[in-house]
């Protein structure tokens, strides 16, 4: 698996990611992550929806916190064809306890903890640093065709993605 020494930083201090940078218009690679219910939860099950996949450190920072808390509120404004999913390497049981603390109920949360599939496959698995083993701040936007319409990497994961592009690239994708 291709490492990507510097790809973004954490308090202006470099930090390597494994796996592939994810660039628009390809193939969305499928992934198996674990929902609230500890059930198994694939991306290609959800074939035929438009799914904005936000990429945190952990729910239980601040920053994490504030960004799902906003996806959550935007999540419910997209219509029936769009799904936010807020994966992580947080335990389903952390990850169910902050929904029910939080009133998210818009957001999918989904642990990544079991196979670590999500963070390999879209690059976003942090290597070194005092962040090692967790997923750096990321947003992809898949259409229903299964490819990538939007990246961004967050270049330092101590702050908020851009909300509004990956919100007009989901919108758009859904045909609105």
């Amino acid at each position: 698996m291709a490492d990507r020494a510097g790809a973004v930083n954490f308090k202006g201090n470099p930090i390597t990611l494994s796996g592939p940078e994810i660039k628009p218009g390809a193939d969305a690679p499928d992934f198996t992550a674990v929902d609230n219910g500890l059930q198994s939860v694939k991306l290609s099950q959800a074939k035929g929806k438009v799914i904005v996949l936000t990429a945190v450190p952990s729910l239980d920072t601040p920053v994490c916190d504030t960004e799902t808390r906003r996806f959550n509120q935007e999540a419910g404004k997209l219509g029936a064809n769009v799904e936010v999913w807020t994966v992580s390497m947080d335990l389903p049981f952390a990850q169910k306890r902050w929904c029910g603390a939080a009133g998210a109920t818009s957001v999918k949360t989904l642990s990544d903890f079991r196979d670590r599939s999500f963070a390999q496959s879209y690059g976003v698995l942090v290597k070194d640093g005092p962040l090692a083993g967790l997923t750096a701040r990321a947003v992809f936007v898949v259409g229903k065709d299964g490819k990538v319409k939007h990246v961004e990497y967050v270049k330092e994961i101590t702050t908020e993605p851009n909300y509004d592009t990956a919100l007009s690239a989901a919108k758009q994708a859904a045909g609105g």
